[in-house]
């Protein structure tokens, strides 16, 4: 059973999205990624583009991020997201959209949006990680001191560095692998 490890929803369970088509994050590696990056938010927006059940998403609000835009292309994730994130009381918080990560991108680019963090976490057979991390890069989708988190096999390779963002952690649990970008500055900071 998955469930919402820390913060103010700390402990609430969460739904599964029904069928085989989504591979949620274990609470092992959901609780490595946040002590990568936080573990906890002071405000900001969060975008999980490959929302699946929204776990990532949720997890974030209830450290303390202030709004998340979920995004999923799959209708029965969409329906999982809507239904976790009534459950944890967050949906004053969430925006959730059913569409493609490259639509959904644009969409945001409209809207002139900025994140502090952001998921990329694509069914392991999606080859586009690294063109998705470009665009985010190029129309400066991520805020200077945000960090981009991508989930993907451990098999996969991300480069070091992706436009002007740089891998600046990278951890592998089993057969997922989690690779965590930042703006870096001269200085290494």
């Amino acid at each position: 059973m998955m469930r919402v490890i820390s913060g103010k929803c700390k402990g609430k369970p969460l739904q599964a999205v029904p069928g085989m088509t989504t591979r949620p994050t274990t609470d092992k590696v959901k609780e490595a990624m946040f002590n990568m990056i936080g573990p906890y938010f002071s405000g900001g927006l969060g975008l999980d583009l490959f929302g699946g059940s929204g776990g990532l998403g949720i997890e974030a609000l209830s450290r303390g991020l202030e709004r998340v835009i979920f995004v999923d292309h799959d209708a029965k994730a969409v329906q999982t997201m809507k239904k976790n994130v009534a459950a944890c009381r967050l949906t004053d918080q969430a925006e959730i959209y059913r569409n493609d990560a490259e639509r959904a991108l644009k969409a945001i680019m409209k809207r002139g949006l900025t994140f502090r963090l952001i998921f990329l976490d694509p069914p392991y057979k999606h080859k586009h990680l690294e063109a998705l991390i470009a665009i985010i890069d190029a129309h400066q989708l991520l805020e200077r001191d945000g960090f981009l988190v991508a989930e993907h096999d451990a098999e996969v390779e991300l480069p070091t560095h992706i436009g002007r963002l740089t891998k600046v952690k990278y951890e592998t649990y089993g057969i997922t692998a989690v690779s965590i970008y930042a703006y870096v500055d001269e200085e290494g900071e």
